[in-house]
């Protein structure tokens, strides 16, 4: 028995335990003066009535020799005077395999109420991304099991792609029908920002029961605290990240990044930070690659991660989406116009990008995929021509092989919500597109 490791341990414990008391709430911020805290330190805020339970905080600033602190829950209870404890640790979550199949919220408890399982090890929720020299290169696809990623815009073990939308286009959806089809050993979603209504409809329509099996769903509602909204991204990093670490390959969903900046502008504001790009804060901008870096490849596993972007106006280029196209190695582009048009998934193909393609698909994919890209090209560059007439067959041999083969391609990118394609079927079904054989 190591008795020198027990001594150790309580030479460095600290028996004393460290308060200060509340002097005001404005909004979402609480000062308060003590205890001694460092920036993203959980405090307890411990109510005036003695039969409350005490309010999970956090150290997010401070003014002064002041602590500014913002709860994880409703302030009903706090008042001026109420006592706040440090415990002297970052936020920390119980995870483990035991943990897939349930639905839990941003602090790792389960959202049915029932009892943690037994057998979870405790995770600190943020972490530093892994080295990019110890990151190994992205060398195999994996399969989604959607015909138009796979075939047009295949993603590799460890990628990490934008999904770029406005609202009600398909893209939880989408979500779904990866989170059922890929090939991935664990799924982890985080339903950051949603309605209430929509979380048992995506869990049970859209992941439906074989999904949930081999999935962890993180929920952060949009009436819950900002700081909730933003931990529930970090809590599901954090899950991905242990089963990355076990060796495990993770696919990782997060709905949307746009709640997170918001939650994010939410605090930065109340913290007094000034309102900068269309009224987001400097912080949102910092904390975003620190986000999203952090999946990816590791020496022991992947996480491959899809982050859904909300576009206001359908404008592509606002802020923040802006900037996760700039951090992340590929994105989708899903259309309204597409989805007018009764095309499901909307995704427009000539939009979007998957930056490693070339590196994991062999030159044969590679070959169709820029035909059939092609093809599709040539028939948007005149497809007002070609509705209104004013295009006469045989004037031009390109236009006329891309009207020829426009019905096969949209049929090949149509797909069922429960319909299922494996990668190698989506290739053959590309190579017999172009021989004729799809009709």
């Amino acid at each position: 028995m190591n008795v020198e490791a027990y001594l150790s341990c309580i030479e460095q414990a600290d028996s004393y335990k460290y308060y200060g008391k509340v002097l005001r709430v404005v909004g979402l911020m609480i000062e308060s003066e003590g205890p001694q805290a460092n920036i993203g330190e959980v405090c307890y805020i411990h109510p005036s009535k003695k039969d409350k339970e005490p309010i999970l905080s956090e150290v997010v600033g401070f003014n002064n020799e002041k602590i500014i602190l913002m709860p994880y829950a409703e302030v009903n209870e706090i008042g001026s005077g109420c006592l706040v404890q440090a415990t002297g640790k970052a936020l920390t979550v119980k995870v483990g395999r035991s943990l897939i199949g349930n639905v839990v919220d941003p602090l790792g408890m389960p959202l049915d109420r029932t009892p943690l399982p037994k057998g979870l090890s405790n995770y600190v929720t943020e972490q530093a991304p892994p080295n990019p020299m110890l990151r190994p290169p992205i060398s195999e696809p994996i399969q989604v099991g959607v015909k138009a990623i796979d075939g047009l815009l295949t993603v590799g073990r460890g990628q990490r792609v934008g999904m770029f939308a406005g609202s009600g286009v398909g893209k939880s959806t989408l979500l779904g029908m990866i989170a059922r089809n890929s090939d991935a050993d664990i799924n982890v979603i985080a339903l950051i920002g949603e309605r209430g209504r929509e979380v048992r409809e995506f869990i049970e329509k859209d992941l439906g029961e074989a999904g949930l099996k081999r999935s962890i769903v993180v929920v952060a509602t949009s009436d819950q605290p900002a700081l909730m909204r933003i931990k529930g991204a970090y809590t599901a990093t954090a899950i991905a990240e242990y089963f990355r670490d076990l060796g495990y390959h993770v696919n990782l969903m997060m709905d949307s990044v746009t709640r997170v900046a918001m939650a994010q502008r939410e605090i930065g504001l109340a913290i007094g930070e000034p309102p900068t790009t269309k009224g987001y804060t400097p912080s949102v901008f910092s904390i975003l690659p620190k986000l999203l870096e952090r999946t990816g490849t590791n020496d022991c596993g992947t996480i491959t991660a899809f982050y859904t972007v909300l576009v206001d106006g359908d404008d592509m280029n606002e802020p923040i989406a802006d900037a996760v196209r700039g951090i992340l190695d590929g994105h989708f582009v899903m259309d309204r116009k597409i989805a007018e048009r009764g095309q499901y998934p909307a995704i427009n193909v000539l939009k979007s990008v998957s930056r490693v393609m070339n590196q994991i698909t062999g030159e044969e994919h590679r070959t169709i995929a820029n035909e059939i890209r092609s093809l599709m090209s040539i028939y948007e560059d005149n497809r007002e021509l070609i509705n209104i007439g004013a295009y006469k067959r045989g004037t031009n041999q390109e236009i006329d092989r891309a009207i020829a083969f426009h019905p096969k391609i949209q049929a090949f990118l149509k797909q069922d919500v429960f319909e299922y394609k494996t990668l190698e079927e989506s290739v053959n079904l590309m190579t017999s597109l172009l021989n004729g054989g799809i009709h």
